[in-house]
């Protein structure tokens, strides 16, 4: 794994190098004590960016708002994470695609849980980059069919993005269209099984299309749903379990 820390204070990038070094002994890890340097570095070498990227935002010279803007313009997909001792900046952070935001003093313990999140991550885009040339189909073939207005309509279950429920219907946000239905989310989550997780009670995710999450919302491919506090460790726990499930074929 190759991950990079931004900071221009120099103890706080020792400081970070450090507890990531205990968590991953084997990992390659750059610092640099300024966006400057990290800019020219990385427009020398645009195909070259780190895994993940610990970045600190307010920096002399450039902050790292602007430096993660450049970073993403020249292509950079890097799972980006914010550290800062500053929470202001967390509704802009989500702009250019950062994957968490932890505000100073970082706990060891929360350094850890994100930087697995973030690994789990990689896991997963790596197993999809490696089926996304084959030429067999390694989708859920499995249907569901729905009725509305005396219309059946079939339903392809990995072509399901979420659903909610609004003004007493089911409504299914596909990958391509949104279909509503009278019926109870319940039953829906009974049917669609495991790969499928229900963060709030309005509402019913499918872990394959989640992007990235907080304690409160849920960013997925098309659309974000709410989070509720109490269903955080069950959704977390059952991410992480399709993340393995996806990537080793085991529980």
């Amino acid at each position: 794994m190759n991950i990079a820390i931004c900071d221009d204070d120099q103890n706080i990038c020792g400081f970070l190098e450090e507890k990531v070094r205990t968590i991953y002994q084997n990992a390659f890890i750059k610092s640099y004590y300024d966006a400057d340097t990290l800019w020219r570095t990385a427009k020398k070498e645009p195909k070259r960016a780190p895994d993940i990227l610990l970045l600190d935002i307010q920096m002399s010279c450039m902050g790292g708002m602007e430096l993660a803007r450049k970073l993403r313009s020249i292509g950079w997909k890097t799972i980006l994470i914010f550290i800062t001792a500053y929470a202001d900046y967390v509704f802009e952070a989500f702009d250019v695609g950062a994957f968490h935001y932890l505000v100073k003093p970082v706990s060891d313990k929360k350094l850890a849980e994100v930087l697995h999140k973030a690994e789990a991550l990689l896991a997963q885009e790596k197993h999809e980059m490696k089926y996304a040339d084959t030429d067999f189909d390694t989708t859920d073939a499995r249907r569901i069919a729905v009725k509305n207005a005396g219309v059946h309509t079939s339903i392809t279950v990995s072509d399901i993005v979420y659903a909610e429920v609004f003004n007493r219907k089911v409504v299914l946000h596909t990958t391509t269209q949104s279909i509503e239905y009278y019926g109870k989310l319940k039953d829906l989550e009974d049917e669609l099984g495991a790969d499928f997780y229900r963060p709030h009670r309005s509402y019913l995710v499918n872990l394959k299309y989640v992007i990235k999450y907080d304690s409160s919302v849920i960013f997925l491919q098309g659309g974000q749903v709410m989070m509720a506090k109490r269903n955080y460790a069950g959704f977390v726990k059952a991410y992480m379990a399709y993340i393995k499930r996806t990537v080793t074929g085991t529980e």
